[in-house]
């Protein structure tokens, strides 16, 4: 019998030969799959193919690794589960190859976001609907400060009790985001969470921070300062308006380009914990957890849950950046990811696989294999050259390959 050593798959250097995730099939051996892209070999423009990059979001895996996993181990009609769906990659691309998929995750705003990437838009009318909002905003805020003949709205009332909105906006900034929210509210519209997206992503760019430190700013920026992306003295933003006009352009190029590959399998996006969720019948698992200690995910999207009101639940977050990584926070981690895993194997099959994708520099998952039971199948550990954010170490991922016995 093979230790779990010998079952872990070479480490590849990415020299040559890249593996192209459209030739996979169920038949391509695990030895011959080099996941080492480096930029030449997957450019950022297909790792942000159509609706991957609707909003960013930090430690998202790119949609290609997902894509060789669909179609070495699941077929269309399937069903495949990811119970920390995040940014929604598993589904976007198992929708692509007629899989269908579910997914959970306790952050409303990954919710939100999941279900505005694999909803399937009647594109004129979608872009309809993204215009005439960006429109009344412009007319609204740009104009005498009331929209006539259209609804109540009188922008000077327009108002929030959120300290932390009116510390990181402008006022220009912050009238315009809040006009657009309110038109949101009154508007009738189909694709709201569409919408809200676009105002998320828009409300990102406009805070009162630097160029270069997008991610988690630490104070507002409210004075010139030499930035390090531009290279010259930058100021801080005082508008909001001109990333909701830019950002309405590039959503609805999106949807159109991804509504040209996908195709009518289902995607279910839960808002629950997927320790204790019910979760039904899926063929096998592919997922990206939290990483322990990294990454607060609620605080990444905090001007989103400030701006449009949704409901925090942090204190579910499994690995969060704020309980460390003590040794008594890992262990809190491997029983909660275990919890996960455990939960969703009484929903699969026997054979079923587990794929799941993790930085595992705790070596923490071989501990979390033998509480759930799994066989290992492989271990391939993958260089990762290129990732969202600022990086100046090298970093390496593993993608477990486990059985259900």
């Amino acid at each position: 019998m093979l230790t779990n050593e010998e079952r872990r798959v070479y480490l590849y250097e990415g020299e040559e030969h890249p593996t192209i995730a459209s030739t996979v099939q169920a038949e391509t051996p695990l030895e011959s799959l080099n996941l080492n892209w480096r930029e030449k070999d997957l450019p950022e423009r297909e790792r942000t193919k159509h609706v991957h990059r609707l909003h960013p979001y930090l430690g998202k895996f790119i949609p290609q690794l997902v894509e060789i996993f669909l179609r070495k181990y699941f077929v269309p009609g399937q069903t495949v589960a990811d119970p920390f769906c995040g940014s929604g990659t598993t589904m976007v691309q198992s929708k692509e190859l007629g899989i269908h998929s579910i997914g959970y995750d306790v952050s409303e705003f990954n919710v939100m976001l999941c279900r505005a990437k694999t909803m399937r838009y009647d594109s004129e009318k979608a872009a309809r609907e993204v215009y005439d909002v960006l429109e009344k905003t412009r007319l609204a805020t740009r104009s005498s400060g009331c929209l006539p003949g259209l609804w109540d709205i009188d922008i000077e009332l327009l108002e929030t009790d959120s300290q932390y909105l009116k510390e990181w906006y402008a006022p220009q900034a912050l009238q315009e985001l809040l006009t657009y929210r309110s038109l949101i509210e009154k508007g009738g519209y189909t694709y709201t969470d569409l919408l809200k997206v676009i105002l998320s992503r828009s409300s990102r760019s406009a805070r009162l921070t630097t160029h270069f430190d997008l991610d988690f700013p630490k104070q507002p920026q409210t004075e010139s300062y030499w930035c390090y992306k531009h290279s010259r003295n930058c100021q801080p933003t005082t508008e909001a308006f001109k990333f909701l006009e830019r950002y309405s352009t590039d959503t609805i190029w999106r949807i159109k380009e991804y509504a040209l590959v996908q195709t009518e399998a289902t995607a279910a996006i839960i808002h629950g914990d997927s320790r204790t969720s019910n979760i039904p019948s899926v063929d096998g698992v592919i997922t990206s957890p939290p990483y322990v200690g990294l990454i607060d995910y609620h605080k990444q999207h905090a001007y989103a849950y400030h701006l449009l009101g949704l409901e925090e639940r942090g204190d579910l977050e499994i690995g969060a950046a704020a309980n460390g990584s003590s040794q008594k926070a890992k262990r809190q981690y491997q029983q909660d990811i275990a919890a996960v895993f455990a939960n969703i194997l009484n929903s699969m099959p026997t054979g079923g696989r587990l794929i799941v994708v993790a930085g595992d520099r705790y070596n923490l998952y071989d501990g979390i294999a033998d509480l759930i039971g799994v066989d290992l199948e492989a271990v391939i550990l993958r260089h990762v050259n290129r990732r969202t954010g600022r990086r100046s170490t090298e970093f390496y991922e593993s993608v477990f390959v486990w059985r259900k016995r």
